[in-house]
Order: structure tokens, then sequence, then C-alpha cells
């Protein structure tokens, strides 16, 4: 018996579903953040802020927590909960498995190396012109971003 096994291409997301699956992870993050901050520092905390006292802070409830919430959630659920939404998820670029947990490591690192040097809208942009719709972030840690077939 002959089996016929067909490889399909799969259905990468483009640049305006994942723009609005960051939209959508963006507001999460702001109804879990500013609770925080505002429980921490009171309504003070906008001033407090711009005086540079709420830094350390800031780091964590902003930064490192986030990050290392959607390392676990792309780790364990292949998606954050916007590109859960469009039903979407990250996988391995070669294999299209799930992506490994240095995949996804490397990947937000590289996320937040391009946020802080102010090149993330370029490499963002690339999306929109890219193949496989990888942006940099993508492309330097081998994962791509697919439609959920199981949805």
């Amino acid at each position: 018996m002959i089996e016929d096994t067909v490889k399909r291409e799969p259905r990468y997301v483009g640049f305006w579903k994942r723009l609005a699956a960051s939209i959508i992870d963006i507001v999460i993050l702001l109804a879990i953040i500013a609770p925080i901050e505002i429980a921490i520092f009171g309504r003070a905390y906008p001033a407090l802020a711009m005086e540079g006292k709420t830094l350390a802070v800031d780091i964590w409830v902003q930064l490192i927590l986030p990050l290392a919430a959607a390392i676990l959630l792309w780790r364990y659920r292949s998606a954050t909960p916007g590109l859960m939404l469009m039903s979407a998820k990250i996988v391995d670029a070669a294999t299209l498995a799930p992506a490994s947990l240095g995949r996804l490591a490397a990947r937000a690192v590289v996320l937040l190396v391009m946020w802080i040097t102010v090149i993330l809208l370029v490499g963002v942009l690339w999306i929109a012109f890219d193949k496989r719709k990888q942006g940099w972030h993508d492309k330097l840690s081998g994962t791509v971003v697919v439609y959920d077939e199981n949805d």
C-alpha cells in the first residue's frame, strides 16, 4: 500500500494579525500591571515614576515578569492570549514542531534588545515583506508564527 503524504506549506500569520494580537496582549498586560503599580505606589505612581523613584519595581513588574510570562505561555500554549485569539501559534521554523525553551528564550531576548535599541519597528515591519512572515526576532531564534490548524 502506497501512502500519500503530501507535505503542505504552513499558513504563516501576517503582519496585521500579529499586530492585532500584540495589541490584545498589551491591553491584557496593562490591565494587570496598572493595578499592581497603583497598589504598591498609590495614586502618586505617575509622579513618582517621572522622578525615577519606581524604577526597581517597574523593571520587575513591567519587564521581567511579563517576559517570563510570555516565555511560559509560548512554551506551554505555543502562543500568547492575543495569538490564541487569532488561532495562531509559535513553532520551530525548521520542523514546525513546538519551539524549544532555548529558541523561545532567544526570541524573547531578541525582542527585548530590539525594543531597547529602538530597531523594533524595522524588525517587526520585516514581517510584512518576508515570504514566511518572519520578523527579525523570528529569524534569529528560528521560529515562525503559523495558523493553528487544530482550531
